[in-house]
């Protein structure tokens, strides 16, 4: 067999068709369980700051690579798929909580990294997130979450400077909303 019979047909990737029902309810479950995994390791990074647990690093670490494996040899079907999600759950729960040193030096150096970290996370997520569900075609499922990100970044850049009255963010925001 050839080498060039296993690449990967451009073709198929360029193809800016519609979105199948199967493809739109697949995209729904992933997108489901990268929230539930943000919000799990947010709950676990919550749990380390509040009960500094970060001098059990080691043992999260090696129980979050244990979990990793014990997912990637699990194979998948449909008895599977709950234990699975926990497995996946549990891998972000402890990589919340492995998070811990770098969360204590973000809060000794600014306490507000971090929820404004969480924030923009979530909301470009969202954008990305709506975009895929909500496309009927592949060529909006590429430029939704890029639009979305981009709208709210100015709809937050013109509250924050209602507030601020900053020359130089409306400036910015005046020659990208221009361009």
């Amino acid at each position: 067999m050839n080498v060039f019979d296993r690449s990967i047909n451009l073709d198929a990737l360029f193809k800016f068709s519609h979105i199948s029902a199967s493809t739109q309810e697949h995209l729904k479950r992933v997108y489901a369980s990268f929230a539930l995994c943000m919000l799990v390791a947010a709950v676990g990074a919550y749990v380390n700051a509040v009960t500094h647990l970060f001098q059990l690093s080691l043992l999260t670490g090696l129980g979050a690579l244990g979990l990793m494996v014990w997912l990637t040899a699990t194979p998948h079907s449909r008895d599977t798929e709950r234990k699975r999600l926990g497995m996946l759950a549990g891998f972000a729960f402890l990589t919340g909580i492995n998070l811990g040193p770098l969360l204590q030096m973000c809060i000794s150096i600014n306490p507000s990294i971090i929820p404004t970290a969480f924030l923009g996370t979530a909301t470009i997520f969202t954008c990305f997130s709506l975009s895929a569900l909500y496309a009927r075609r592949r060529s909006f499922l590429y430029l939704g979450g890029f639009l979305l990100s981009g709208l709210t970044l100015m709809l937050l850049s013109s509250l924050v400077n209602a507030f601020m009255g900053s020359t130089w963010i409306f400036t910015v925001r005046s020659l990208l909303s221009a361009g």
